[in-house]
C-alpha cells in the first residue's frame, strides 16, 4: 500500500501533516513578502501572517469583541438577569 503524502492541497485548502521544527514554526506567522494570510505550518487551512499590519488589525477588532462580550455589554445592566412574570390563563 502506498504512503500517503504529508501535505498538499485538497480542493485548493493546504494541508500540512509533517512534524513541525521550531524554525519552520516561527517562520510561517512571519513572512514580510506575503499577504495576511499564510498557510498552517501544522494542520489544513491558512493562519495569519504577524508581519503583515492587517493581522493585527484583525487581532484588535477580536480582543474589542471578546472584551465586550466578557464585560456584558455597555452598562452593565441586562434585562435577562431580570425575573420575568408569566401569566397563564
Amino acid at each position: 500500500m502506498a504512503d500517503k503524502p504529508q501535505s498538499g492541497e485538497l480542493f485548493g485548502v493546504p494541508y500540512n501533516f509533517e512534524r513541525p521544527s521550531v524554525r519552520r514554526l516561527l517562520s510561517s506567522y512571519w513572512r514580510p513578502d506575503e499577504g495576511m494570510l499564510v498557510e498552517k505550518p501544522f494542520g489544513i487551512g491558512y493562519t495569519l501572517n504577524l508581519a503583515n499590519w492587517r493581522s493585527w488589525v484583525v487581532l484588535a477588532v477580536a480582543a474589542v469583541l471578546f472584551w465586550q462580550q466578557r464585560d456584558g455589554g455597555e452598562g452593565g445592566d441586562r434585562e435577562e438577569d431580570e425575573p420575568v412574570e408569566v401569566v397563564v390563563d
